[in-house]
């Protein structure tokens, strides 16, 4: 598992990818599109299974939360940060290095699924745009 610091860093620059992919969709050809949108696809298989191998390493109370990612989101941290809060206070070293490696765990998963989500993105632009140019093809023939 890849250390929260280069988690992030890759997240920040995927993000900036995401966000040029955006900004040059419309001025690049179809056939560009098109294989951009095949790696898009195989980037995304590829991060969902990744995903998946990180998620079967995280402790049982991460899988749970990350089971009901929605609503119960929100809660179950709640529920873990006022439970690293208590152990802090009991300044239990051993339970304190375990808070910070599920703590670690989350962030970690967290971040792919951010990933992840970044992929689902692009891959939707990439489908809106195409859309478009079919569209726009059909009234300049029809």
């Amino acid at each position: 598992m890849k250390a929260l610091s280069e988690q992030l860093t890759e997240l920040a620059a995927r993000a900036k990818k995401t966000e040029d992919f955006v900004a040059a969709a419309k001025e690049r050809d179809r056939n560009q599109l098109e294989a951009d949108r095949t790696a898009l696809k195989t980037a995304i298989s590829e991060s969902k299974a990744e995903a998946k191998e990180d998620m079967a390493a995280v402790q049982a109370e991460t899988k749970v939360a990350w089971g009901e990612l929605g609503a119960s989101m929100d809660q179950w941290l709640a529920k873990v940060r006022a439970a690293a809060d208590e152990r802090r206070t009991e300044r239990n070293i051993k339970r304190a290095q375990r808070d910070a490696e599920v703590a670690e765990d989350v962030a970690v998963g967290a971040i792919d699924l951010a990933l992840f989500a970044l992929d689902q993105a692009e891959y939707a632009v990439s489908d809106a745009v195409l859309a478009r140019a079919n569209a726009d093809e059909m009234a300049v023939s029809g």
